[in-house]
C-alpha cells in the first residue's frame, strides 16, 4: 500500500452509520491525514448540494474532493471548481420506466434542488419528513417526471424482500447506454453506462496531477467497485457486499458501526508517514 495523496470514502455504512453524522474518532483520522498533506474525499449517489450540506452539518467548510451522482458530478476543492458528465437522456429514463413498471417501485430524481418523485406515496412521504428542509417535490405527470435529462433515476422499494427477484431482473436485462445496480437494501438506481465513481475519481486525480496508484479508496457496496479497482489501494468494509469484497485489495477488520474507518486509517494508513 502506498503513502497516500488521496483517501475517498463513501459515505452510508462506509465512512458512517447510515443518515447519521461523523464520529469525533473519525473527525480525528480525517484531521490528521490532512495535517500529512493528504486530500481527502466523499463519493456519493446523491447530488452535490447534498453532500455538501452534510459536510457544513458535520463542521467543515469543504473537502478536497465530492463526487456525486454515482460519478456524474465532481467538486474540485483544491481549485474551487464543479464539473458534470453522462446525464442520463429523456429517451434512457423512459426505458428504465418501462423495465421497472410492474414491480412495486416507486421512481424518483433529482430535479431543481428537489428529490422529485412520480407521485405521493409513503415513500415520498418519508423521504419528505427525512429532508430537514423539505427538498420533496412532486411531477405534474409522467411525461413531466420523464421529460429532462437527468443525473440519474432512482426506484425505491416498499419491502427489503422484493430486492432479490428485482435485482436479478435488472442484471437479466442489460443495456448499451445505461446500467442499473443496487445502492442501498431498498434502492435500484440507474445511470449513464460511463458514470461510477471509478470515473469520478479518475477526473479529479487527473486534474490535480494525482498517481491513481496514489489513491486509497473506500466503498462497502456496488456503486463502489469500480472506485476500489481503480485505486492503488481498494479497501472494502467488513459490513460490505460480496461483490464489493471481490474486487477490493483489503478488507477491513471492524465494521462501519464500530469506527472501520477510522479504525484503519489509524492502523493502517497514518503509520505509513512515520
Amino acid at each position: 500500500m502506498n503513502k497516500p495523496k488521496l483517501v475517498i470514502c463513501d459515505i452510508d455504512a462506509t465512512l458512517v452509520v447510515k443518515h447519521k453524522t461523523l464520529t469525533e474518532r473519525a473527525k480525528k483520522a480525517i484531521q490528521k491525514l490532512r495535517e500529512k498533506g493528504v486530500y481527502f474525499g466523499i463519493a456519493s449517489g446523491r447530488p452535490l448540494y447534498q453532500i455538501r450540506e452534510n459536510i457544513k452539518e458535520w463542521g467543515y467548510d469543504d473537502f478536497d474532493c465530492v463526487i456525486g451522482l454515482n460519478g456524474g458530478s465532481v467538486w474540485d476543492g483544491i481549485h474551487k471548481k464543479e464539473y458534470s458528465f453522462y446525464p442520463m437522456k429523456k429517451e434512457w429514463l423512459k426505458e428504465t420506466y418501462e423495465l421497472m413498471k410492474d414491480f412495486p417501485t416507486e421512481p424518483s430524481l433529482y430535479r431543481d434542488g428537489k428529490e422529485m418523485f412520480l407521485r405521493e406515496s409513503t415513500l415520498s412521504e418519508i423521504a419528505r419528513n427525512f429532508y430537514a428542509n423539505g427538498n420533496v417535490s412532486i411531477s405534474e405527470g409522467l411525461d413531466d417526471f420523464l421529460g429532462y435529462d437527468t443525473g440519474k433515476i432512482m426506484y425505491r422499494l416498499y419491502k427489503e424482500e422484493d430486492m432479490p427477484p428485482i435485482e436479478a431482473w435488472v442484471k437479466n436485462h442489460p443495456n448499451k447506454n445505461w446500467v442499473g445496480f443496487k445502492t442501498g437494501p431498498v434502492l435500484i438506481e440507474f445511470c449513464d453506462k460511463n458514470c461510477n465513481k471509478g470515473f469520478g475519481t479518475k477526473e479529479f486525480c487527473r486534474l490535480n496531477n494525482i498517481d491513481l496508484a496514489d489513491v486509497i479508496a473506500f466503498g462497502d457496496t456496488s456503486n463502489d467497485n469500480e472506485m476500489l479497482e481503480i485505486a492503488g489501494t481498494g479497501v472494502c468494509m467488513l459490513n460490505g457486499s460480496d461483490d464489493t469484497k471481490a474486487v477490493a485489495d483489503i478488507i477491513t477488520d471492524k465494521i462501519c458501526d464500530d469506527d472501520g474507518w477510522a479504525d484503519f486509517i489509524e492502523t493502517h494508513v497514518l503509520p505509513l508517514f512515520e
